[in-house]
């Protein structure tokens, strides 16, 4: 019988790029095992070099496919690349369509990619404090980038931006007059935004309504203006696929603004604020939860605010000046 590993051993093992190590202590995070403030104590150090990439869109705007191509480009520049799929939860369950990403089986026997799947868990808020921590372990792990791809629905397109350097937000020509309503949010979300899928009808009318967009919006000096960048990322012939070069260069050309500016100081200020944000959401809502357990409290809150006898807001300031023992 195998010795298990301790938490120090594996970390140790992860720092030497140990895939079934890293596997073991994504698992560890996700599932807020007893070990899980340790392995993040000891990961931490070892991160905040890595490219953050982040790549948001609708379903079926070919993600997984343009991710497959900027993993090629990334590794042929020699880098190590970890990539983290962010699947939907179900409200019910708790689970996720986790299955193994067709697309990116290309690369499942490189050594130098790792891929991992992971559910969002209906997380109010957008993504996940887990998956803050299993990009930081990958950051560990010795990736150089690694991209986040999420769904792109509700808030997880919008928190993307909150971890990545770099963020990519995919359209394509069907999404019609969605375009138009995009322009006042899209700005604030993409860095790049790819008019993937070009090759079909009406890429053209697209292409204008988003260059449109961005003209309309207002820059200091200075400032980053997003980039549009029309690709077709799958193709039956390797040559009439387009843009995928073109788009390397255009975030390379970002993380250059970024270095050059020290605009990534204040992305990786911006980042770990909201690290921070939802640690500390996650360990009070512990505190509070134990604080009510088996106390009969809850139900009777409940009730009161059905009887509008009290207000949730009431609720919440009473049970944190008992369980936080704060006054007025």
């Amino acid at each position: 019988m195998k010795k298990k590993l301790s938490t120090d051993e594996m970390v140790k093992r992860l720092l030497a790029s140990d895939r079934r190590s890293a596997a073991r202590l994504i698992t560890l995070v996700e599932n807020e095992m007893d070990d899980h403030h340790k392995v993040m104590s000891l990961v931490y150090p070892h991160t905040g070099k890595a490219m953050i990439l982040g790549i948001t869109g609708a379903g079926g705007a070919g993600k997984s496919t343009l991710t497959d191509h900027l993993i090629g480009k990334f590794r042929e520049q020699g880098n190590k690349v970890g990539v983290v799929v962010v699947d939907p939860s179900s409200p019910f369950s708790g689970g996720a369509f986790l299955g193994d990403r067709i697309r990116l089986q290309s690369h499942s026997q490189d050594d130098g990619v790792y891929i991992r799947s992971m559910a969002s868990r209906g997380y109010l808020g957008g993504l996940s404090r887990a998956t803050y921590d299993v990009i930081r372990i990958m950051e560990a792990m010795g990736n150089e980038v690694v991209i986040v791809e999420t769904l792109g629905a509700g808030q997880d397109e919008v928190d993307v931006i909150h971890i990545a350097h770099t963020c990519l937000v995919l359209v394509t020509p069907g999404m019609g007059d969605d375009i138009q309503a995009m322009k006042a949010g899209i700005m604030e979300i993409a860095d790049i935004i790819v008019l993937n899928k070009a090759d079909l009808d009406g890429a053209d009318r697209s292409l204008r309504h988003l260059q449109g967009a961005l003209t309309a919006g207002s820059f200091e000096e200075g400032e980053w203006m997003p980039r549009v960048v029309s690709t077709v990322s799958a193709a039956s012939k390797p040559e009439d696929l387009q843009g995928i070069d073109e788009l390397a260069a255009t975030i390379a050309e970002h993380q250059a603004y970024l270095r050059k500016t020290r605009a990534i100081d204040q992305v990786k200020y911006n980042r770990v604020e909201q690290e921070l944000g939802l640690i500390f959401k996650d360990e009070l809502q512990k505190i509070i939860f134990k604080g009510l357990k088996g106390t009969g409290k809850k139900r009777e809150y409940i009730e009161s605010i059905i009887e509008q006898q009290d207000d949730p807001y009431s609720v919440v300031k009473e049970v944190l000046n008992t369980y936080l023992l704060t006054g007025e």
